[in-house]
């Protein structure tokens, strides 16, 4: 009789490793498409009611040309987008987790011992990704874009209204003062003031110095301008007023060139006339130091509470997910109509609250940082508790 010759039997066992599980992979594919759908929609509305009406009255009444108003429209586009991304994210997950509950699969999942968290966790997932990419969007394109937007339309309009502060250009500089007995402390170094601007040129000149505690110096010039590659302000025309500590002139210098080396600051005060809207983080952070060193406490405070929102803006992604989740999951069909339903409200509540508190925060009710980020605190809250009651 054959006999065969004993072969050794190795089982051989594959082990998969996949950072995304196949549940996770279909909740968030199944997003995709409502997310989608909101930023289409959202962005119809909000380009209809802020843009399109205003450029068809400018196309019919003001002569504005059809393709100026195409590339007002396309470069105003991202400013309106940016918005629709939390809207979207709010009404992806009430419409996704909403059919799933309509359909039973939530039910059959948490019946196979996966919890309301982990159900959860692929929207989070995906609003953190949101989250960045609205970021990047806020801070990348959108200020740039609504900054030629305008310049476009000014130019269109043939409006004579300069990108730049062209009268009563008023700026105080603030810093270390050192005092006659050598101490030294904080307070006004030196005043500025411009009475026109043409964009290169100050003219009506006013310099007040004081450097040591008491004004000790007056500089009226006819006019002056920034030479950059030697970093001085060049004065012309001018009288140099020195002053005792008394109050009393003991020295009075006519001019007719003289060059300073003052801070530039006061150009760049004069040349800023963005919008908070057209400016990215550093650029604003920038014009708050100028605003605040000008003495305008009030306009440095609302610009601080606007910085502040384009860092706590983004976040809206995770907050809205973490809202949209649970109230997905109740046992009800939830339409796309009634979703989008739902979102509108929800989103018009949250918008109120945040105009609320960026109020609060102008009139230093609320510190910036409080002003900006209540709404998301808030949110957040109510997202964990919709979380806690869908588990129970």
């Amino acid at each position: 009789m054959a006999t065969f010759p004993k072969t050794k039997q190795r089982a051989v066992i594959t082990v998969s490793f996949s950072p995304i599980s196949i549940m996770d992979r279909y909740l968030i594919s199944e997003m995709v498409s409502p997310f989608l759908f909101g930023v289409g929609a959202f962005t119809s509305i909000a380009l209809a009611i802020g843009s399109l009406f205003e450029l068809i009255r400018l196309i019919t009444n003001a002569g504005l040309s059809v393709f100026t108003a195409l590339e007002v429209f396309a470069l105003q586009l991202p400013g309106f987008m940016v918005y629709s991304f939390p809207m979207s994210m709010l009404l992806a997950t009430l419409m996704t987790y909403g059919r799933f509950a309509s359909d039973g699969e939530i039910t059959a999942l948490r019946s196979c011992g996966i919890g309301v968290y982990r159900l959860v966790m692929p929207a989070l997932v995906l609003s953190l990704l949101v989250s960045g990419i609205t970021f990047a969007f806020h801070e990348v394109i959108v200020p740039s874009a609504n900054f030629q937007a305008k310049n476009v339309l000014r130019r269109a309009l043939k409006q004579n209204n300069p990108q730049f502060r062209d009268r009563d250009i008023f700026y105080q500089q603030y810093g270390e003062i050192i005092k006659p007995d050598g101490s030294r402390e904080q307070g006004l170094v030196r005043s500025f003031y411009a009475r026109r601007f043409d964009g290169e040129v100050m003219y009506g000149i006013t310099v007040l110095d004081f450097s040591q505690g008491k004004i000790q110096q007056i500089l009226s010039a006819e006019s002056a301008r920034w030479k950059p590659d030697q970093g001085v302000w060049e004065f012309r025309n001018g009288t140099n007023y020195l002053i005792k500590p008394d109050g009393t002139y003991y020295s009075i210098l006519r001019f007719e060139r003289q060059d300073l080396r003052l801070p530039r600051a006061p150009l760049d005060f004069a040349q800023e006339q963005r919008s908070a809207e057209e400016m990215n983080i550093r650029e604003l952070t920038k014009f708050i130091e100028l605003t605040r060193q000008s003495g305008n406490w009030k306009e440095a405070r609302k610009l601080e509470v606007s910085l502040q929102q384009k860092y706590a803006l983004p976040f809206i992604c995770v907050v809205f997910a973490l809202v949209g989740s649970p109230l997905g999951m109740r046992p009800q069909k939830t339409s796309t109509a009634i979703g989008f339903g739902i979102s509108v409200m929800i989103i018009f509540g949250y918008y109120v609250l945040l105009f609320v508190c960026g109020a609060l925060g102008q009139v230093e009710i609320l510190s910036p940082v409080l002003a900006a980020w209540l709404p998301n605190l808030i949110g957040l809250a109510a997202g964990v508790f919709l979380l806690q009651k869908a588990n129970a």
